[in-house]
């Protein structure tokens, strides 16, 4: 943002006078700005209406008395740009477009004059519901609206008005600052939004629903600014699609699409996914009610040994640590239980001492420090309203729950297994006691998990901070190298290939002989990205008299495949030994989010298993160690059954050495797959390699 158009938004968000522009749309507005309680300055135009929900007209935007710090604007779109126009040349602080009609209809002339039109104004939309300033009580907005904010709260920016408005009705007591709907994000993306909403005291969390981002390097550093503001911000990608990069021949395709490298730019910057609306909705009230745990270990409490199995159970799937107790304190917990409970985390503390706050909270405090606990969840469904004479007893429950938490310095959330047994009066109760209502058993963990991950992110990047990412380069059509030219690079690049010669079939025999049977011939052709699918590849050719007859097949069967593949090149090279895993290694250029490096588990079993990590570039060796650690197949790289390990570390630093090579020729080097990858006790070995490079114009 220019600082004008910043100094502009920010007389947008907290405006001393709002004028609405339009007919029966903006008097909705009028109505929603008084119900949320804006107290300032509201003027209407309209050249045909007295007056818009009892605010007087007057009849054209130059008859206003002075520019207003907002506008909200619902007119036909033909008008749009020429009042936009009119508005910045009077010196406006920003508006809302409500108007539809623009790129998203497919008409991206008109939205760039309207951008133009707009200057230096804070524009949200168009296509837009607006924003809610729930801080201030101001609203800019198309629709009934609900929400409510004690003083604080989640700035939630969404790129669906549907959803936004949903949020502001959902029944989970979610503390709110602001609501923004930005529509076709014409001047103001999500980035703006988070840069803005990061430095604001009242914001303790932000909530993000992306469809897509326009600029992703900004976003990083806004998202790292957050970050390091100590800010969270929670997303929910929708649209997740396949590869929109221009190379689809390779696996890569189905491994590290747009899906993949969200994700990637995700935990690049400490940007917390979710992957439902209620899960959303949840850790952003955790994050605001209580904040993140400094780590990642978890006191469950529990009054029903089946609400400790399912706790347990989920914890487990997640990889959330449920410390056990330390065995010094274990007596003395146990003392302070009935004897039919067994001291274990999560812990039921049953039903003798239920409703007693006398006898639990010496229970909840001595478990927490006695599982060296960092955060701590009470499972508790209350009783529907009808049959709520209970309820007292699990209030009391609550509040020595809530006492014990303090005393401990550990965020604490009450959690009701099913989401609609936590009451109105209930949540609000909690939130009282300083605890986070959680509503749902598997979003409170995954909520709590992800906090923790944030926080852990948080001091990792403080440590050391992710380099800027790499720029895209625009969109090149590919061309295909043959293997040997793929592998001639990796090996100027330091990394292991198998000795090997490239012949024609009358020098097969002799190039075998040279190196030593056995062998493995391929047919080395541009037409031929996937040999083995076309009878390319013969491996473990032990004599001269396989290899004739593999050389006469290989011709054969190509010929069936694709005649027009067939070429007078061949491959041949030794035979590795017997890895200990193989892996499938891809540097791509995607043409918005620049190149990235992908690790999974390769082979013939590449697309089955879908095991793969991709990281944005620049990356490091230690991050490169994190991703091969995150895969199923690193088990194998550990010792497996008393097979020898791989030095990881040796992997992660030839893997980053040949991510530094290919970003210096990024611009012309479009993408290279290694697959398979042999990992060996010694290293690597690129037993296979695509290399794409840019066409020649």
């Amino acid at each position: 943002m220019t600082p004008e158009r910043r100094a502009n938004l920010h007389r947008l968000l907290k405006p001393r006078h709002i004028a609405f522009i339009g007919g029966r749309d903006a008097t909705i507005a009028v109505n929603e700005a008084r119900r949320r309680g804006f107290k300032g300055q509201m003027w209407a135009v309209n050249p045909k209406r007295p007056d818009l929900g009892g605010v007087t007209c007057v009849v054209s935007i130059a008859d206003l008395p002075t520019p207003p710090d907002a506008v909200y604007l619902a007119i036909p779109a033909s008008g749009v740009t020429d009042a936009l126009r009119e508005l910045a040349a009077m010196g406006v602080g920003g508006a809302v477009c409500f108007s539809a009609g623009f790129k998203e209809t497919g008409d991206g002339a008109a939205e760039e004059a309207l951008i133009e039109a707009a200057g230096n104004m804070a524009l949200i939309g168009p296509n837009c519901y607006g924003f809610i300033n729930y801080i201030d009580s101001t609203a800019l907005w198309s629709f009934e609206h609900g929400g409510w904010s004690p003083g604080y709260g989640a700035a939630i920016i969404t790129q669906s008005g549907m959803f936004s408005s949903d949020i502001t009705m959902s029944q989970r007591s979610l503390p709110l600052a602001y609501m923004v709907s930005a529509g076709n994000q014409a001047v103001l993306g999500l980035e703006d939004f988070v840069e803005t909403f990061a430095e604001d005291p009242a914001v303790r969390a932000i909530g993000l629903h992306i469809e897509g981002l326009q600029d992703i390097p900004r976003f990083a550093r806004a998202a790292l600014a957050a970050l390091e503001r100590g800010v969270p911000v929670v997303a929910l990608k929708t649209g997740k699609s396949k590869l929109g990069a221009a190379l689809t021949v390779s696996h890569t395709g189905s491994l590290s699409g747009a899906n993949e490298l969200y994700e990637a730019l995700f935990a690049r910057t400490g940007v917390i996914s979710v992957d439902s609306p209620a899960e959303f909705l949840e850790t952003l009230k955790y994050l605001c009610v209580v904040g993140a745990p400094e780590g990642p270990n978890v006191a469950g409490f529990t009054c029903s040994g089946g609400g400790a199995t399912m706790l347990a159970d989920h914890a487990e799937r997640i990889g959330m640590p449920l410390p056990e107790v330390a065995p010094a304190a274990h007596k003395a917990l146990s003392d302070l239980l009935p004897d039919i409970a067994t001291v274990s985390n999560p812990l039921d503390y049953t039903t003798p001492i239920w409703g007693d706050p006398e006898r639990t909270f010496p229970v909840f405090a001595a478990a927490m420090t006695a599982m060296n606990a960092d955060a701590a969840v009470l499972v508790q469904d209350y009783p529907a309203a009808e049959i709520d004479a209970s309820k007292i007893y699990y209030q009391r429950d609550a509040a020595a729950f809530a006492r014990a938490a303090s005393q401990s310095g550990i965020p604490a959330a009450i959690c009701a297994t099913l989401p609609e047994n936590l009451d109105p009066e209930t949540r609000m109760f909690l939130i009282g006691e300083g605890v986070a209502p959680m509503q749902g058993l598997h979003e409170t963990l995954n909520a709590m998990r992800s906090a923790a991950l944030w926080a852990e992110t948080r001091r990792h990047c403080a440590a050391a901070p992710p380099a800027p990412l790499h720029p895209a380069s625009p969109s090149t059509t590919p061309v295909m190298l043959t293997e040997e030219a793929g592998k001639a690079w990796l090996a100027a690049h330091g990394c292991t290939v198998p000795d090997g010669r490239c012949v024609s079939a009358a020098e097969v025999a002799a190039a075998a002989c040279d190196i030593g049977h056995p062998v493995a011939l391929k047919m080395m052709s541009p037409a031929l990205p996937h040999k083995t699918e076309a009878g390319a590849v013969a491996l473990n050719l032990g004599d001269a008299k396989a290899l004739d007859a593999a050389l006469r097949r290989m011709i054969a069967d190509v010929s069936d495949h694709n005649p027009h593949a067939v070429t007078d090149r061949f491959l041949v090279e030794a035979m590795s030994p017997p890895p200990l895993a193989e892996l499938i290694v891809t540097l791509r250029q995607d043409p918005q989010f620049g190149p990235s490096l992908m690790i999974g588990s390769g082979g013939v079993m590449v697309e089955l298993l879908g095991d793969a990590a991709t990281l944005l570039l620049p990356t490091t060796a230690p991050e490169i160690t994190r991703a091969l650690q995150s895969l199923r197949t690193a088990r194998l790289l550990d010792g497996f059954r008393g097979r020898p390990k791989a030095d990881i570390a040796t992997i992660a630093a030839a893997l980053h050495a040949l991510s530094e090579a290919y970003l210096k020729e990024d611009s012309t080097l479009l993408e290279i797959e290694i697959n398979p990858l042999f990992v060996t006790p010694d290293g690597i070995i690129a037993v296979d390699a695509l290399l794409h490079r840019v066409a020649p114009t």
